[in-house]
């Protein structure tokens, strides 16, 4: 007996399939299910997901936008200097609620699995607090995953490092970084060296904003794929943003790109946000500023996407539709071709939940039963249309639902009113 049964599923590949679950896990995959189930839902040939993987974001300060100003030059250093105004002023509550409406967005589009960064800077540590609660609370239905961020740079700010390791003891997850703000390129080096040197001593991960600059000589992603062997973190490392990576030159990317895939590294782009801030400084031709996407897959890279910002001082839009952020990846990544585009829809799915070392992630048997039930064919008609989640699965039980989406055309011709449907949609 089974709880619950989704017939008539296009898996990911193309095949179809039945999807049965019992006690909160997949109990079979098979092309027709004959058992009895507590529900059986006919999902009518759509695509059957596993669930979008946010693999960057700032909880912190999302839905943030506006409330001191809005970033008007569109910079990275000016989103830096809003949120330093503007995290006085915020208390534990406002923090976690917005946090909360964030993850309540998310859930709604199939996103069952957040990393955030957390800035670790403030003397009172009210986001830490305010996140450790929400990740406990909201357990049930989406995975939280918090990075110590010294946002105001590890050495570059008086206290952080002190701050930073509180905030560990108090149960924050990964060991996080910025090395390109430190004062200089070798207080970046320092920093990185005593960050990993921290995660190494408590047993942790690292994931650290690294190169998200369009300075080519920022080059502190190597000196992290040397830290993840020296310190035998292989497989535990992320760098976020790369996006440095979009201005050197040919020669130094294949170095670097070797030096990645030989550690072990994961890397996480941010598409949305990494060609909305860089390249603010170029006048023509403007640089996108976005990791070298293709060359890492090719290499054996993990590549995860992150929608890294929604309505805060760096980014005013935002849905944390995952796949708007596969999309752009895709068009500035030139990630066209049939398995590019597979690439990126992994990147918000597979390859980013590898990255966050996510525990029974997957549609295969014995996993834990979340998944997303969208309004298409295939992943890559999913990244096409970015279509309705019909249903939102969490341990085998829906938590989400939206009805399929139609469009009736009333125009001035004798013929029967009939809905107009997009390939794959009912």
């Amino acid at each position: 007996m089974m709880d619950l049964v989704l017939t008539n599923a296009t898996l990911p590949d193309g095949t179809r399939a039945d999807i049965a679950i019992r006690n909160g896990l997949i109990a079979d995959i098979a092309p027709r299910f004959t058992g009895e189930a507590g529900r059986k839902i006919d999902v009518g040939g759509h695509l059957v997901s596993p669930p979008f993987v946010d693999s960057h974001f700032h909880l912190d300060s999302t839905l943030t936008a506006g409330i001191i100003r809005h970033n008007t030059s569109g910079t990275l250093a000016e989103g830096i200097a809003i949120w330093k105004e503007l995290k006085p002023t915020l208390t534990e509550e406002d923090i976690y609620n917005r946090a909360k409406r964030l993850c309540e967005m998310a859930i709604a589009k199939g996103n069952l699995a957040i990393r955030s960064h957390v800035d670790t800077s403030p003397e009172e540590p009210r986001a830490v607090r305010a996140l450790l609660a929400l990740q406990k609370d909201m357990k049930p239905w989406i995975d939280i995953q918090l990075v110590a961020f010294p946002q105001d740079g590890f050495f570059r700010m008086p206290g952080a490092a002190a701050r930073l390791e509180h905030a560990l003891d108090m149960g924050v997850n990964l060991v996080g970084g910025i090395p390109h703000f430190e004062r200089t390129t070798n207080e970046g080096t320092q920093s990185i060296e005593a960050l990993f040197r921290i995660a190494a001593d408590r047993g942790l991960s690292v994931d650290m904003h690294c190169d998200e600059t369009d300075d080519a000589s920022s080059r502190h992603a190597e000196t992290m794929a040397a830290c993840t062997i020296r310190y035998g973190l292989q497989g535990r490392v992320a760098g976020s943003h790369l996006a440095s990576m979009h201005s050197i030159d040919n020669a130094y990317a294949g170095k670097l790109i070797g030096m990645l895939a030989d550690s072990g590294m994961g890397v996480i782009a941010n598409p949305l946000i990494n060609i909305t801030l860089q390249g603010r400084y170029d006048t023509y031709p403007k640089r996108r500023g976005l990791a070298r996407i293709r060359e890492l897959v090719q290499a054996g890279v993990p590549v995860g996407f992150g929608h890294d910002c929604v309505m805060d001082p760096w980014y005013r839009l935002g849905s944390h539709d995952m796949l708007e952020v596969a999309s752009m990846g895709a068009h500035v990544g030139h990630m066209t071709g049939e398995e590019e585009l597979l690439d990126c829809y992994r990147a918000v799915t597979e390859n980013a939940a590898r990255i966050m070392e996510l525990d029974g992630y997957g549609l295969a048997v014995g996993k834990r039963a979340d998944m997303v039930v969208l309004q298409a064919s295939s992943p890559i008609e999913a990244l096409r249309l970015r279509p309705t989640r019909l249903y939102v699965i969490r341990a085998g039980k829906v938590i989400a639902q939206s009805p399929a989406q139609t469009t009736i055309l009333h125009l001035d011709t004798p013929f029967e009113e009939q809905p107009i449907r997009d390939s794959g949609q009912n």
